[in-house]
């Protein structure tokens, strides 16, 4: 479980420090940073595929993420006794994400190369990233440091060299992955974290069409392989609970998975009142996204970490206590992050005594969150910048 996440230097991210437990739901108003924070963590997992510098590109580039305020924005400028404005920098530009576990912690730092003659000037590189045991970073909890191209572990008192050539644009989990058991136990449990913010519910989804059908206990990103990963649930999982689950949404309602011809598997969802069952094709877009959320969040293989990204979206008001009480089921099984501003689901979230509501607001267009204060900041270190 994760129970720190640091980010730096991030859009409207210039330094944020987040507590966090088993159930987290992030809110505050439009443009607080919700989907900032979202993203960086998204970042975050990028580095455990090697593809944060692609990532990175899609965003336009690491300049354009970068904070566009002033490092540094004084009590006087918070007062409005000075204008905000910017000086000398006092460190190098740098993005920075890193997060602390109940085992391990890591961080990495990204930064512009210096002027060079290649086309590919403009990619960011991987200045450091670390590695530590404990609750945060210390120099003496490091267990691997990777500065530019060279990379070590710990190893006793001193340290062994596993990389002194490493590419800027890899991170050490694509090429010393297997090197140091901490780097491949790590790289695997961010492998393993689960985002689900883009089901397709539209006319031509895969999820509403007949689909050749295996053994799916992880529910596809987008949704498609739907009617097998039910019929999973229903075989190696918890059928009581998917049934209870459609009850809850749709009362006298129940589900069923048809084999067609071929191996291919549809949706069959009974409705009280209606003489013959809705295909896939026929649902509402609520209803087969509320279909496509139980799947995920009944998963027979739970992740450490999944992640909703406003589950709220095309589900009508009334289905949304049913969808909390399966958010709060899963979070027995896994770290859940809920991004939402829907207002009935972070009432029902928010009636769980382990919730934690994280309430973003801006200031000064830099997000922060609500009512923390200084004091209230988990320990937060970053390794040197690099």
């Amino acid at each position: 479980m994760l129970t720190t996440l640091a980010v730096a230097n991030y859009r409207s991210i210039n330094k944020l420090v987040v507590p966090l437990t088993r159930l987290n739901l992030i809110t505050g108003p439009n443009g607080s940073g919700k989907s900032n924070l979202y993203r960086a963590l998204r970042l975050l997992a990028e580095t455990a595929q090697g593809g944060v510098v692609n990532a990175l590109a899609r965003e336009g580039g690491l300049e354009s993420t970068f904070w566009a305020g002033p490092e540094q924005i004084s009590r006087r400028m918070r007062n409005r006794e000075v204008p905000i404005e910017g000086g000398p920098r006092q460190q190098a530009v740098r993005l920075r994400l890193g997060f602390a576990g109940e085992d391990f912690g890591y961080a990495i730092s990204l930064g512009l190369p210096p002027p060079l003659t290649s086309a590919f000037s403009l990619d960011p590189e991987i200045k450091r990233e670390s590695i530590w045991a404990g609750p945060f970073y210390r120099p003496a909890s490091a267990l691997v440091e990777r500065d530019g191209p060279l990379v070590k572990a710990r190893e006793g008192r001193s340290w062994d060299v596993l990389c002194q050539q490493l590419p800027t644009f890899d991170s050490l989990f694509a090429q010393v992955g297997g090197s140091s058991p901490e780097t491949l136990a790590l790289r695997e449990t961010i492998r393993g974290w689960r985002f689900y913010d883009h089901f397709r519910s539209d006319a031509d989804a895969p999820a509403r069409l007949p689909q050749l059908g295996t053994r799916t206990p992880v529910l596809h990103h987008d949704g498609r392989d739907l009617a097998a990963a039910l019929q999973t649930i229903r075989e190696i999982g918890d059928s009581e609970a998917l049934d209870a689950a459609v009850s809850d949404a749709f009362p006298g309602s129940r589900l069923r998975i048809a084999f067609q011809a071929g191996g291919h598997f549809s949706l069959e969802f009974h409705q009280e009142g209606l003489l013959r069952p809705l295909s896939g094709a026929e649902l509402s877009d609520g209803t087969l996204r509320y279909l496509l959320l139980v799947a995920a969040l009944l998963t027979p293989r739970p992740p450490s970490l999944m992640v909703l990204n406003e589950p709220e979206t095309s589900l009508h008001p009334d289905l949304l206590p049913a969808l909390a009480r399966l958010i709060i089921r899963a979070s027995e099984r896994s770290q859940v992050w809920v991004v939402s501003h829907a207002s009935r689901l972070i009432a029902a979230l928010n009636q769980h005594p382990e919730c934690n509501a994280i309430v973003l607001e801006k200031h000064f267009g830099q997000t922060e969150i609500a009512g923390q204060g200084t004091l209230d900041e988990p320990a937060w270190y970053w390794p040197d910048q690099g």
